[in-house]
């Protein structure tokens, strides 16, 4: 599986105004055969014009169906259509679905001095600058604490979950070297087109406190200062306890999230940690403060670094996100704006950015 970050009228122009003149024989005459003429051509282009759209109709459908075609087309716009249509990439005219919850914006980053302090004081700073450059205004946490929790993922020995664009995963808060009796228990479906994520409801039939969540995740594309999408419809579960996640069947799972039973696989098939318990990753999360990109948006910016051990970085996220309200959702210049600043803030620190898509892939060794 896989994350992972959008039209014109035609303008009809008015005819020419007629000539003030007192002549009605041969006159009047040519005004109507000048009249009829237009009307045959205007007939013809007008057909013309369906012909074209029509054909762009079944280019466009193709492509994608939630894209729209103008009323009028030449050879240039098919190209820019089948340009925004690839999958995951943000079509310019699309609107936010009203079910999306939050908006994440994450850029992996590559590995090396990411366990020492100075060096993620300096990209805290570079960061700063460009918030200032940018226009923004970037709120810093003075004295923030670096949590850490263990992370880890679930999965059927052939990967049923991930095959079905599944990820379930875990989180266990730690105190030092303590690890918390509760943890999160995260159900997801996780794929490149918004109607794909929906297919599976993740609803918990549990007694734990849940959070739904349905998100849009920006990544980077294939090259700097680009942007493509992936979507998650998550199920968080809240204070799980750590020794009754699940008994490591698929039975056990499926009595916390029913609807896998859809997926038909034996109930006693194991479920087990994705790679094993050396797969167990130490993150550490960094807050480094908040950015406003308008009334109403303001995004909550951290660093994660994931370690097989201290001192053993294997890949870091720089990443801010925002929840999407009533109140913040028509705030389209906002929303436009967090992507011009993911985009550009990529420029600016490019030799800091790892390839890749998400922390996940790295897990499960796939691409997203």
């Amino acid at each position: 599986m896989k994350t992972d970050k959008l039209s014109k009228a035609t303008k009809v122009v008015p005819a020419t105004k007629m000539n003030k003149s007192g002549k009605v024989g041969k006159d009047a005459k040519v005004g109507k055969d000048a009249k009829a003429g237009k009307e045959a051509k205007a007939g013809k282009s007008a057909k013309a014009g369906k012909d074209v759209t029509a054909s762009l109709d079944v280019k466009a459908t193709v492509a994608s169906k939630a894209d729209q075609l103008p009323k009028a087309a030449s050879v240039s716009t098919e190209v820019k259509v089948n340009k925004v249509t690839k999958p995951g990439k943000p079509s310019k005219g699309a609107k936010m679905d009203k079910r999306v919850t939050n908006r994440e914006f994450k850029l992996l980053l590559k590995p090396e001095g990411l366990d020492r302090r100075s060096q993620i004081s300096q990209l805290s700073s570079l960061i700063v600058v460009f918030c200032k450059k940018f226009g923004v205004d970037f709120f810093h946490i003075d004295n923030a604490n670096t949590g850490l929790r263990n992370v880890y993922f679930y999965d059927t020995p052939g990967e049923d979950f991930r095959h079905a664009n599944l990820i379930l995963r875990v989180r266990e808060s730690r105190q030092n070297v303590w690890v918390d009796d509760w943890c999160e228990v995260t159900m997801k479906c996780r794929a490149h087109d918004f109607k794909e994520s929906l297919k599976f409801d993740p609803s918990p039939a549990s007694p734990h406190k849940a959070r739904m969540r349905i998100k849009e995740e920006i990544l980077r594309g294939d090259e700097l200062g680009s942007i493509r999408l992936i979507y998650s419809n998550n199920a968080i579960l809240d204070t799980v306890p750590v020794d009754s996640i699940f008994d490591r069947s698929f039975d056990s799972v499926t009595n916390f999230f029913p609807d896998l039973k859809r997926l038909e696989l034996d109930p006693n098939i194991p479920i087990r940690i994705v790679g094993g318990r050396v797969n167990k990753v130490l993150e550490a999360c960094l807050p480094l403060g908040n950015i406003s990109f308008g009334d109403g948006v303001q995004a909550h910016c951290d660093i994660g670094i994931w370690m097989r051990s201290v001192g053993d970085p294997i890949i870091g996220e720089l990443a801010f996100s925002y929840r999407v309200t009533d109140e913040n959702r028509g705030n389209l210049a906002a929303h436009k704006k967090a992507d011009k600043f993911f985009k550009q803030l990529q420029l600016a620190i490019p030799s800091w950015l790892a390839t890749g898509s998400t922390k996940t892939a790295l897990i499960y060794g796939k691409p997203e």
